[in-house]
């Protein structure tokens, strides 16, 4: 045994009668950081296989999802894809239809064109008779309407006085009418002096 060693019976029965019995802390210490560090790579090693049972197991399912989710991306690219030549056919046949509208337009115009001069042509005499038959009724007209124009200054005057014609009417009568009372008073005076 070393100087430093205690003398046990456990300690001679593991080393003998010479040497150091028990392992030094430093190494035990080491020993433990070592196992500490191998736990998890050991657990990793224990949980492999199941793992790899669970990975196997899930497989399809992930298989399926991702089908899945790449059906729903490629979708819309699907159909865009299938709709373009309807949709190409579509616009070529708008494009014709824009391109045809102002011939259609102008076809009825140029097909109506003779049958509208034609028109003009035998209503035109008709116009002109209108024109000089409406002529002298303008010429008349335009005459009167100095004359219109004064009636109409004239006409509030002419509303006064037929407003004031009965007063002008009852005045003279009035006026009169203490002369005759006083003649009808003088007349049997008058009378009187006739027989005298």
């Amino acid at each position: 045994m070393g100087k430093g060693d205690m003398k046990t019976k456990k300690g001679k029965r593991t080393a003998g009668s010479t040497g150091k019995a028990r392992p030094a802390k430093q190494v035990v210490a080491a020993k433990k950081t070592a196992a500490a560090k191998a736990a998890p790579k050991k657990a990793a090693a224990k949980a492999a296989p199941k793992k790899a049972a669970a990975v196997k197991k899930a497989a399809p399912k992930k298989a399926a999802a991702t089908k899945v989710a790449a059906t729903k991306v490629a979708a819309p690219k699907k159909a865009a894809a299938k709709a373009a030549p309807k949709k190409a056919t579509a616009n070529a046949k708008k494009a014709m239809a824009t391109k045809a509208t102002p011939k259609k337009a102008a076809a009825p115009k140029t097909a109506a064109a003779p049958k509208k001069a034609v028109a003009k042509k035998a209503a035109a005499p008709k116009k002109a008779a209108a024109k000089k038959a409406a002529a002298p009724k303008k010429a008349a007209a335009k005459k009167a309407a100095p004359k219109k124009a004064a009636a109409k200054k004239a006409a509030p005057k002419k509303a006064a006085a037929k407003k004031a014609a009965p007063k002008k009417a009852a005045a003279p009568k009035k006026a009169a009418a203490p002369k005759k009372a006083a003649a009808k008073k003088a007349a049997p005076n008058k009378a009187a002096a006739k027989k005298k």
